[in-house]
This record gives C-alpha cells, sequence and structure tokens, in this order.
C-alpha cells in the first residue's frame, strides 16, 4: 500500500523535497483531505473501464484516487515545475499519463482520440485552478468532445452561479451558457481548511451531466450568448434597455427589437434574470434575422 499524497504531512514532505514554493498566478491550492478527494471521485460515478480527464493536478493527490478506480488518467498541467515531482508520486500508477499544456490552448479532442482511444465513458474530473475556471469549462463544453460530464471543485460563489434557477441573483449569462448544455447540481460544499496554503473563500464541487443534445435548437449558439451576455449588462436594466445599448447597431434597431420581443412572447419591461433558457432561445432566433 502506497501512503496517499493527500495528507499534510506527505504533502509537506513532498513539497520539501523538491523546495517547491505555490505560485499565486497559477492559483495553487493543494487538497489535503484524503475523505474529500474520495469522495469527489464518488460523484465522477467511475468504473474500471472509464477514463478520466484532470486539469491542473498538482503534485498528484486527485490524480492518484483516480487512477486506482478507473482504467487511466490523463492529465493537464501547465507547471512544469511540478513535472518530476508527479513522475516521482505518481510513479506506482502506471495508468496515469501527465501532458505538459495549457489545457486552453490543447487540442482536447486529439488527445482523447490518441490517449483514451476505445474507452468509451470519459469523465472530467478537477481541482480547478480558481482564476481560469470558467473559460476551462466552457471550452470543453462548447468543444462538444466526446465526455459523459464534469466533477470540478471551484469557487462556491462560481458554483452557486452555474447552478442558479432563473429569478434568483445568481442567475446570469454564465448558469444559461452552461445549463444549455448540462444539467447542474452543486454535490458538496467543502471548506477553506483542507487546502495548503489556505484560500481565502469556500469551495464546492458541481457536477455537469452532458444533454444528450442542448436544452433547446437555436439557429445559431454563438448568438445566444451574445443575447444573454447583453441582457444580463446591466442587471438593473429591462431586457429592452440591455438589448438596445449591448446590441450593436440596437439603438437603431429599437423597432425590430421590440417586433423580435413581440414574436418571443416576452414583455419588454421585464429583467434578463427573469427569462428561463427556452424563453431567451425564442428571443435569440426572433433577433437573429435583424442582426445577420
Amino acid at each position: 500500500m502506497h501512503k496517499d499524497i493527500a495528507t499534510p504531512i506527505r504533502t509537506k514532505a513532498i513539497l520539501e523535497k523538491y523546495g517547491f514554493s505555490f505560485k499565486k498566478s497559477l492559483g495553487q491550492n493543494f487538497l489535503i483531505d484524503t475523505n474529500i478527494l474520495r469522495n469527489i471521485v464518488e460523484h465522477a460515478e467511475l468504473s474500471e473501464n472509464s477514463a478520466a480527464i484532470e486539469i491542473g493536478p498538482g503534485i498528484g493527490a486527485l490524480t492518484e484516487q483516480l487512477a486506482k478506480r478507473c482504467k487511466k488518467v490523463v492529465a493537464f498541467e501547465i507547471d512544469q515545475r511540478l513535472l518530476p515531482i508527479l513522475a516521482d508520486t505518481l510513479e506506482p500508477y502506471p495508468n496515469t499519463h501527465i501532458i505538459h499544456q495549457d489545457v486552453l490552448k490543447a487540442d482536447v479532442a486529439k488527445v482523447i482520440e490518441e490517449e483514451l482511444a476505445g474507452i468509451s465513458d470519459i469523465m472530467v474530473v478537477a481541482n480547478l485552478p480558481y482564476y481560469v475556471t470558467t473559460p476551462i469549462i466552457l471550452k470543453l463544453l462548447e468543444e462538444n468532445l466526446p465526455i459523459r460530464g464534469i466533477v470540478v471543485m471551484l469557487q462556491k460563489e462560481v458554483a452557486d452561479r452555474i447552478s442558479a434557477k432563473p429569478g434568483t441573483k445568481d442567475y446570469g449569462s454564465l448558469s444559461i451558457a452552461i445549463q444549455y448544455y448540462t444539467a447542474a447540481e452543486t454535490v458538496m460544499i467543502v471548506p477553506k481548511t483542507v487546502f495548503m496554503p489556505q484560500p481565502n473563500v469556500d469551495s464546492a464541487v458541481i457536477r455537469l451531466t452532458k444533454r444528450e443534445s442542448p436544452l433547446v435548437p437555436v439557429i445559431s449558439e454563438d448568438f445566444l450568448f451574445t443575447v444573454t451576455r447583453a441582457s444580463f449588462a446591466q442587471r438593473r436594466k429591462t431586457i429592452l434597455n440591455n438589448l438596445t445599448s449591448q446590441l450593436p447597431g440596437g439603438k437603431e434597431k429599437k423597432e425590430q427589437i421590440l417586433q423580435a420581443l413581440s414574436l418571443a412572447e416576452i414583455e419588454p419591461g421585464r429583467r434578463g434574470e427573469s427569462l428561463s433558457i427556452p424563453e431567451f432561445a425564442r428571443l435569440s432566433d426572433a433577433l437573429y434575422p435583424y442582426f445577420h
């Protein structure tokens, strides 16, 4: 039996052995609680025929727990100082493969094709660096990768925004962009005390299960997200005001925007946060001919 990486004592020993210091710019916070890591892995519902893609493995604490559960783990690590540490800590797990690359610049589909060929059940499981959480999740969803879903730890407030329902203060264009592609649920809250160094905020683990097809069909997904971002530009403003001030040429097209709202059966005096995703889909399709 190998000693778990994710204990305070083992983590300190590994960092001291390599003289490793945390880089604030990379948002490095390592988990030092094995039970929480096992819980995260539980929520991913992996079997010995599954594969996991990890982002930001750090010193391999979560990687190790994933490797014990599934067939193969591929992890993207941007910090080259961690590569020798990972080679050492993950030596007992030949089913792990570390790719030294920024996941935001990586061709993830190609990596899946080359590294995970023949594995049909693939989950992304990660303790994400807080400063790039949203772009990473959106990239994974927009590229329509052959994954079942995503289980990630992130800032609790971002988790709240991702899983928010219409009519709540957390609901916004991020909730819509992610719920359009997935069913989102917060599965656990994680206190800041289980990290080294301790972050300033509590964390949450969110599970995103990919939909067979997006929630509602639209003429253009890009335009749908343009409309939702415009609608939340100033939360206190009505949908009509936001659209006229935010859409390109909107001020000159106020009449057309009013027609589109009428066609989509949406009162111009409503606020963006009151619209459901199907309502936004109707609205963006009604607006589309006027802006293309």
